[in-house]
């Protein structure tokens, strides 16, 4: 037989995390929300990165007064880091769908209380892939606009215009899904914390 200290009295009448169900209502709406956003943010990444190519002819030399063409292709899988990334941002948004239906299934989908600590746990490593593979996707970018004199690298979207926006835009939407990530993770970590010092108020 359980014996409740003074504070699970004051929690009587409340759900999960010690917050009433008005309150937990609206937090699994936003923090619902979040994921749905950061999930289209990450997959829109993902399939403009993966779709992102482009085509372009270069006169490499004149012979007499015939110019000699060579026709050039863009793709992102010929740099390993776009590659990367968009492996990363397909894995975030598997992780952001994986995880609504985990929320919408909520004590369904649990085991002896471990739901929300697994939840923070794919979070934060889900959180630190991403971030990784925007890190490698941005260096490569700035390489590819401005060119490294030093190492005498030459920058390539003065030629493929199309292509170097369209992996501008592919970064500006996974930044998008990083940041709100980032909300999510925080929120499913003082979630956790919030469960746990409800349970142990309840003492043996």
């Amino acid at each position: 037989m359980y014996k409740i200290n003074k504070m699970a009295l004051r929690n009587e009448g409340k759900t999960e995390g010690g917050v009433s169900p008005k309150a937990m209502a609206k937090g699994y709406w936003i923090l619902l929300l979040l994921r749905l956003v950061a999930f289209s943010a990450t997959t829109s990444a993902t399939i403009v990165m993966a779709l992102n190519k482009e085509t372009k002819s270069f006169v490499i030399a004149t012979i007499g007064s015939t110019p000699i063409t060579a026709t050039i292709t863009a793709k992102f899988h010929h740099t390993p880091a776009f590659v990367f990334f968009v492996i990363v941002n397909g894995m975030a948004s598997f992780h952001n769908l994986l995880m609504i239906a985990v929320d919408i299934l909520g004590p369904d989908f649990d085991y002896k209380g471990m739901r929300l600590a697994l939840i923070a746990i794919l979070d934060v490593m889900t959180l630190a892939l991403a971030s990784a593979g925007d890190g490698a996707a941005t260096f490569m970018a700035d390489l590819g606009r401005n060119g490294n004199s030093h190492a005498r690298w030459d920058k390539i979207c003065d030629k493929f215009h199309t292509y170097c926006n369209h992996g501008g835009g592919a970064l500006i939407a996974s930044f998008i899904g990083i940041i709100l990530m980032l909300v999510i993770t925080v929120m499913s970590i003082v979630k956790l914390l919030k469960s746990n010092r409800v349970n142990h108020s309840v003492l043996p």
